[in-house]
Parts: C-alpha cells; structure tokens; sequence
C-alpha cells in the first residue's frame, strides 16, 4: 500500500496555512519555495484539496491559499481523499471464480464489497480501519504535534519565512 508524495505535500501545505488570518492568503510561489518543489506540481496538490472545499483560492496579486474550514474539521482521511480519490487500494480481481478446481456452475459476484469473497472482505475492512484511524487525527491535531516535538527554532524560522513574504 502506497499513497502518493502530493498526500504529504498537502498535509504539510495545510500546516503552512494554519495561521494565515481569514482575510489573508499565502501564495502558491511562497508555499512551493518553502517547501522545495515547482508551483505546478504544488497547485495540483491544492487544486484537489480546493476542489473538496479544504481550501479556498483567492485570486489577484495578493493571491494564495488559505483554510477553507477549521483546523480541527478537516481529519487526514478528508486529505488522503481530496488526493488520492475513494477507491479502495486493495482491487479484487475475482481470481475466485478462475480456480481449476472450482464448479464451473458457480459465478462468483464481482468482488465490490457486497461479495462473498473472503480475501476482499478482510482487505476492504482493514481499509475501513485505516480509514477511521485516519479520520480520528486532524490538522489541529497534526499542529499540536509539531509545536510539541520540533525544535522551536525551526519553527520560528518556518513562521518568519512566511511573515517576511507577506508583509
């Protein structure tokens, strides 16, 4: 199981937009500099997570990204959705039904949850765990964590990145 790279640029991007006031932005040059990757690829990442209301753009010189609803509303499973889209990870392919061995009279159910099929169901529950697992830790959440576990120069010096670029 593998989610993309653009799942932690998203995160990190929503961390950067934390304490952006409601009537500011950041800049998708300032955001894709401070964390080293091209603006293209960057709005990608946002474009998605705007799409699913996470974010807001706003448009003109003074431009950017800012939190669309609150730090504490939006759960890493609505980011890992926003990126990576709903479908489960593990795609059965109905090998059931190709057994040798099996009835031939038999037609196993295309494995889409409502199957039979042993081995989805064990995987498509583990997603679920996932899943909820996911939606119990929030950017709020996330922020707390960094605040508590990051040297604290390191996290003045991301807050002044930002500061001096907006002023």
């Amino acid at each position: 199981m593998k989610y993309s790279v653009m799942v932690e640029y998203a995160l990190h991007s929503l961390v950067y937009l934390i304490d952006v006031p409601p009537n500011e932005s950041i800049g998708i040059k300032d955001l894709s500099e401070f964390q080293g990757l091209s603006e293209t690829y960057l709005s990608k990442v946002l474009g998605k997570m705007s799409k699913e209301g996470i974010v807001s753009s706003v448009s003109g010189v003074k431009g950017g990204y800012r939190l669309n609803k609150k730090p504490e509303d939006i759960t890493f499973w609505d980011v890992v959705r926003a990126v990576e889209g709903e479908d489960p990870i593990f795609q059965c392919k109905n090998i059931k039904a190709n057994f040798a061995y099996q009835n031939t009279n038999q037609k196993c159910e295309s494995c889409s949850g409502q199957s039979n099929c042993t081995i989805n169901s064990v995987m498509l529950e583990a997603e679920e765990q996932m899943r909820n697992y996911l939606r119990s830790k929030t950017i709020a959440w996330l922020e707390e964590e960094l605040l508590r576990t990051l040297p604290r120069q390191q996290i003045e010096e991301a807050k002044d990145f930002f500061k001096k670029r907006n002023s």
